[in-house]
């Protein structure tokens, strides 16, 4: 999930590496080791996903990069997005068939 998080994050705003990583966390992915996030970062510019660049601005601090999302992340971002959705439907196939067993009486278990 942290490849399409982040490639989502993305698509809603170029962002830094620091404030991917806070938003995250509004998507469950929370004490997540930054290096893994960074990690992701390099392979998908090095895939062409997205591409960065050193912040420009005047800046307190240390310079950062930011983040941008390319228009074949976009397409892949699409792509995850269409997978997580088949993904959910199987899912609630199964919830489906699991409630209308048990509500036939059939809940009781067999080794």
């Amino acid at each position: 999930m942290l490849r399409p998080t982040l490639l989502f994050l993305m698509h809603r705003s170029p962002g830094h590496g620091y404030d991917l990583i806070e938003q995250l966390k509004d998507f469950g992915v929370v004490d997540i080791d930054p290096s893994l996030v960074y990690r992701a970062l390099r392979d998908m510019e090095t895939e062409g996903l997205i591409t960065s660049n050193w912040e420009d601005e005047e800046t307190q601090g240390p310079p950062r990069r930011m983040y941008r999302l390319t228009a074949l992340g976009n397409s892949i971002l699409q792509e995850y997005l269409e997978e997580l959705k088949n993904t959910r439907s199987r899912i609630d196939e199964l919830i489906r068939a699991y409630e209308n067993h048990m509500e036939k009486g059939s809940g009781d278990f067999h080794e």
